[in-house]
């Protein structure tokens, strides 16, 4: 009786395979290196250069030396400009600020207004004067038929002085914005509204309760609203006669929301001192983002910095520099224009998109992305190499014993 052949007893007689010939041994090991060679001479150079974060030179210790502050350009505000009192209505500084005057109505008129000539009157000569210190734009529009807002109470009729009464708790929700045609910002740099509301016949003359008949008021970081109370009969056009009295409160309001102080005398040293000051604030603005921005690439060291941006502080160093000098003798205008310069170029390069994105991209995000691609390539070609260079070993061993 037979008995059965286990698995292992088969296996020891089964025969070897056929010695592969030194030929084939080494061509297999030539194409093993040459997919190897082509990893490490091409592949791996080609994604270093395309996944590796550019980072242009910075001067960083001239950077830092900038943003020491006061010691800079021996700039000390208190010593430097005579003291006025802080304008807490102001807007914050901007390169640029948009102007919108508006009419608006409830009626059907007036229709038209004089705004072209009484701008160039009573505004441009203000923005021309401050020209150095900030761009202005400027837009009009009309509106007709333009209700209340309904969140306030509205004007009450006062029988005793004939007046229509608006209450000083009306006055913050007087702008009807949900039907008011009023952006809070065009584009680049804030906008100020000035309003110029005209009520109907039936409503005149509108005033402001408990403030001497007066008929305008500002709204904090937004303009200024002004009433024009029509005598006789609504005028389909305002004429220039007309706005007088409100154009002169506009282009008050327009100063004081641009920072010019009201104790520095004559409009010319009003305007004076607004230059001055800006140009101190400038210096010192821009000197605090040169010391930001080198402190964020110290301490990240994964965000990009592009060219444009080392571009942007070369130029920031070298206005800055010349504001100084300009500053030192006195010659405001110029400071002001390489200050203004040097900010813009500073603020700019700070918030460049390219370099602010890069830190929401850090390596742990590229090994999750690449892992998933190189690993089911490379786990081959290791252990491939790995067995080859085993074998090549053995061999030399045999042929050492």
């Amino acid at each position: 009786m037979e008995h059965p052949v286990s698995n292992d007893v088969k296996r020891a007689e089964a025969p070897a395979p056929p010695a592969q010939s030194p030929q084939v041994t080494w061509t297999r090991r030539w194409i093993i290196m040459s997919f190897w060679a082509i990893i490490v001479c091409f592949g791996l150079p080609h994604w270093l250069l395309t996944t590796s974060t550019y980072r242009a030179t910075l001067p960083l210790d001239s950077m830092d030396w900038w943003a020491q502050g006061d010691q800079v350009c021996a700039v000390d505000e208190a010593g430097w400009l005579p003291q006025h009192s802080e304008n807490e209505k102001a807007f914050r500084y901007a390169s640029t600020y948009h102007l919108t005057f508006s009419l608006f109505t409830p009626a059907a008129m007036p229709a038209d207004w004089s705004i072209e000539e009484a701008l160039n009157q009573y505004v441009r000569p203000l923005t021309t004067a401050l020209s150095n210190v900030s761009d202005f734009t400027i837009e009009t529009q009309v509106q007709l038929h333009a209700s209340f807002s309904p969140s306030i109470a509205g004007p009450q009729f006062d029988a005793a002085t004939r007046d229509w009464i608006l209450q000083k708790s009306d006055l913050r929700g007087f702008i009807n914005a949900a039907e008011w045609p009023l952006s809070p910002s065009i584009g680049a740099g804030p906008t100020m509204n000035f309003v110029l509301y005209v009520p109907a016949l039936e409503q005149t003359p509108l005033v402001i309760a408990e403030t001497g008949r007066s008929t305008s008021w500002m709204i904090l970081q937004w303009g200024g609203v002004a009433i024009l109370n029509q005598v006789g009969e609504p005028s389909p056009k305002l004429t220039m006669a007309d706005m007088e009295p409100v154009m002169l409160t506009f282009a008050e309001q327009l100063a004081t929301l641009l920072g010019l102080p009201s104790d520095a005398g004559s409009f010319d040293n009003r305007v004076l001192h607004l230059k001055q000051t800006r140009a101190v604030s400038l210096i010192k603005s821009a000197s605090s983002t040169l010391g930001a921005l080198s402190r964020l690439t110290l301490k990240l060291k994964a965000i990009a910095i592009p060219d444009t941006v080392a571009a942007a502080v070369d130029k920031t160093l070298s206005s800055l520099e010349q504001a100084c000098n300009a500053l030192q003798l006195g010659k405001w205008d110029t400071a002001l224009h390489h200050a203004r310069t040097g900010n813009d170029a500073i603020e700019t390069a700070f918030f460049e998109p390219s370099m602010v994105g890069q830190v929401y991209f850090p390596d742990e995000h590229k090994v999750a992305v690449y892992v998933p691609l190189l690993g089911p390539m490379a786990v081959p070609l290791i252990m491939t190499g790995l067995k080859e260079f085993r074998s090549w070993r053995q061999a030399r061993k045999a042929k050492a014993d």
